[in-house]
């Protein structure tokens, strides 16, 4: 039988829940359990895929296509799981799934309320997913803080299955922040007590308190915090700021929360095994040159729009014994005059997804300084379609060259709504999405990285390169490295006279991890770690030979 651990946070949002479920679900993995994930989401939007990045994040793909909750990401990239749209439960889908069901007649006349039904729903969703999994164990995370007026649902539903499935199979985990008093050098415990308190008004005691602070915790805070929120002093587990959210995990196992959680669940474990994370960890904090990369987007005053490059980032830098610096440059800054002065020390630029027409001048300006000055690029999705234009421009003389998304009217409109889009009205869940094939081309750098001749790789998007191009694009240097299987859809481009120009029309940021990064963003780190900019030099001593 699947056990449940539930994670609910309280004091303040952005507490750290996401890293925590996933860092549990490390240390579940390490002694042999099983564990699979799903994230409850309070806001009522079926999805996040129609949301701003400024209003939730980026938005994080499965690889059967579903969009959602950027942690996500953290659950596979920690775990080593792909998860899929049952991962993800919004009260949109909840509230839509009721009501459906009642327009068809299917409660017999009742009335329709938050509880049963609501409630009812999202258990159902639990069990289905436990049931898809065979999971040991399934961690279920409720988004938002306790005291939400749209997260009450959710509680009701996890207080209920301590019941429905047995007080042994369930496990809560309340996730708070110790604030630190300046003036008086203190760290407060009574915001998490009255987060308690509300969890145990609607009917939650917690198992275990993680206890979040930006600096070191003393020991006579465990005794308080048990006393006051009555839970065992061996389950009030201190988690202080780290150098890095992979450290998260060994915190977790050296408080000794593997081996609580294990004895209270009564699960089948053995000894954990850690050490090839703590040499994950070790080699990244050892590092001592950086790597610099230009990330050229849209949306880089909120730095969780792009968390999943950020992260495939650091795996690439972390597999080439670097540090990572990552220089967030607003595109827009770059149509300025001079602006191309906020690329002049990066060693590598990087241009990922994005929507509508803002700051693309800007984009266009970054590949073409790349390809110009010969520096390592890497495009994602929008980046590849930033790549074709720029290209058209100045390479093939085409003044006007677009995209249709960016210009209706263009004259040569080198990137293209795909034929199947444009008789989609809708905009939720209407794109490209999910898992498609990749034929990768020998003899290509996307063949070097890969290794391989057919790969699957996540897709979010509208438009495509416009096949009608094809010729005059490979006359002019450009190879299409990458074809969809029947040929029909670019994949893959790059230039044959440049040492590291290649995009993507995929999101390839959402298959790495940590200890084993994506080939692609293994391969443009490793081109980027060795170009020295103006005002760089190479470490010491340098080699003779």
């Amino acid at each position: 039988m699947t056990k449940y651990i539930f994670v609910t946070g309280g004091v303040v949002s952005s507490v750290g829940k996401g890293i925590t479920v996933a860092s549990i679900g490390t240390v579940l993995k390490s002694r042999g359990i099983s564990v699979s994930v799903q994230k409850l989401d309070p806001y009522l939007n079926v999805d996040p895929g129609t949301m701003s990045p400024y209003q939730h994040g980026e938005v994080f793909v499965t690889g059967d296509g579903a969009e959602t909750d950027l942690d996500l990401g953290n659950y596979e990239r920690f775990i080593d799981i792909d998860l899929t749209a049952e991962s993800n439960t919004t009260s949109g889908q909840v509230y839509s799934a009721v009501i459906a069901k009642e327009r068809r007649g299917d409660f017999l006349g009742g009335t329709i309320q938050v509880v049963p039904h609501l409630t009812g729903e999202i258990k159902d969703r639990f069990r289905k997913l436990a049931e898809k999994s065979k999971a040991d164990v399934l961690l279920i995370e409720v988004g938002g803080t306790v005291g939400d007026i749209e997260g009450q649902p959710f509680l009701e539903a996890i207080r209920q299955m301590r019941k429905d499935v047995g007080r042994d199979n369930v496990l809560y985990v309340h996730v708070t922040l110790l604030p630190y008093i300046g003036p008086t050098q203190e760290l407060k415990t009574k915001p998490t007590q009255h987060s308690v308190n509300e969890l145990r008004r609607i009917g939650i005691q917690p198992d275990v308190i993680v206890c979040r602070s930006d600096i070191p915790i003393p020991e006579a805070i465990r005794d308080k915090i048990s006393l006051f929120c009555d839970v065992d002093r061996e389950a009030v587990i201190f988690c202080p700021t780290v150098n890095s959210i992979y450290e998260v995990p060994l915190v977790l196992e050296s408080e000794g929360l593997g081996d609580f959680m294990v004895r209270k669940l009564d699960l089948k474990a053995h000894p954990p095994q850690l050490d090839s994370w703590r040499e994950m960890v070790s080699c990244f904090s050892g590092a001592c040159e950086t790597v610099r990369i230009a990330l050229v987007g849209k949306y880089v005053e909120l730095k969780d729009a792009y968390y999943s490059v950020r992260e495939a980032l650091t795996h690439a830098a972390m597999h080439h014994g670097r540090k990572l610096q990552i220089d967030w440059v607003q595109s827009e800054d770059l149509e300025r005059p001079g602006g191309e002065k906020l690329l002049e020390h990066a060693q590598g630029i990087i241009v990922p997804g994005g929507f509508g027409d803002r700051g693309i001048e800007g984009m266009i300006k970054a590949a073409e300084y790349a390809r110009v000055h010969k520096v390592p690029y890497f495009g994602l999705c929008l980046g590849l379609q930033i790549m074709v234009i720029e290209f058209g421009r100045h390479v093939l003389s085409a003044a006007r060259a677009n995209s249709t998304e960016f210009d209706a009217g263009t004259a040569h409109p080198v990137i293209d709504i795909m034929p199947e889009q444009k008789v989609v009205c809708g905009k939720g869940g209407t794109m490209r999405l999910g898992n498609w094939p990749c034929q990768v081309v020998p003899g290509t750098k996307a063949a070097a990285a890969y290794g391989q001749e057919l790969v699957y790789e996540r897709h979010r998007h509208r438009f495509e390169f416009n096949n009608r191009y094809l010729d005059s694009y490979r006359a002019a240097g450009m190879v299409f490295s990458g074809l969809s299987p029947d040929r029909k859809l670019v994949e893959v481009c790059e230039l044959a006279d440049h040492p590291w120009m290649v995009a993507c029309q995929f999101h390839p940021e959402f298959t790495s991890r940590p200890g084993r990064p994506q080939p692609l963003f293994r391969d443009f780190i490793g081109a980027a770690k060795g170009v020295l900019r103006e005002g760089s030099q190479a470490a010491l001593p340098l080699s003779t030979d």
